[in-house]
């Protein structure tokens, strides 16, 4: 049996309320594959650009400090050496990429826990469409207030991400963000607390993941 939910306008009152697709909203959460892909997506975005001199990186210390033996001294063969202060750095971080490729049917089942999650803690709305006048933030922002998500981090997912809306959430991406549904990820879902999907979008969702 199809769970239940209600749609609201962008005034924040229900309009209807339609049949959620269990399938992709009341599948069972698979947390181990959402705690491996969470780390794969946040890998993938990491530039691996931190770089440590090794002792051959290091200029000078061409010349033996001192000679071996008769200084009373331990006896040290370069300046470029790990313990002399500036000296090259023993096993240090060097340039490295930490992408992990992940299998569609892997990013598909977490895209899929990720949805069931959100549902599961009633961290789920369905707006009926998102639509803007004028490509204001002020006229967002008050949507946002309507539906009660001001003091949230949300992710929205529309069908169509058209010029007003990216203009009207370019202030408000941090406690508002809006993404194509055509290119969600787990790791987006995850990193939200609260999921708004337009309801033009559900349709796009289920063919995207389900193919129908």
């Amino acid at each position: 049996m199809s769970e239940k939910i209600q749609v609201l306008n962008q005034q924040g009152k229900e309009v209807e309320q339609i049949a959620l697709n269990p399938a992709i909203f009341s599948s069972p959460i698979n947390r181990r594959l959402l705690d491996l892909v969470l780390v794969a997506y946040a890998g993938n975005k990491r530039r691996g650009l931190a770089d440590t001199k090794t002792r051959r990186e290091i200029r000078g210390g061409g010349k033996k400090p001192w000679r071996q033996k008769g200084t009373g001294n331990a006896r040290q063969g370069s300046i470029r050496a790990p313990q002399w202060r500036g000296g090259g750095t023993v096993f240090g971080p060097q340039p490295r990429s930490y992408r992990t490729e992940l299998p569609e049917k892997m990013k598909q089942a977490a895209l899929i826990s990720a949805f069931s999650q959100k549902n599961k803690e009633s961290n789920l709305t369905i707006l009926n469409e998102l639509k803007l006048e004028k490509p204001k933030t002020k006229e967002l922002a008050a949507v946002i207030k309507n539906i009660k998500k001001e003091n949230a981090r949300v992710l929205c997912l529309v069908e169509n991400f058209d010029k007003k809306l990216q203009l009207a959430s370019r202030n408000l991406r941090e406690r508002f963000k809006i993404e194509s549904a055509r290119q969600v990820n787990a790791y987006d879902v995850l990193r939200r607390k609260n999921l708004v999907i337009v309801k033009e979008a559900l349709e796009l969702l289920e063919k995207r993941i389900l193919g129908r």
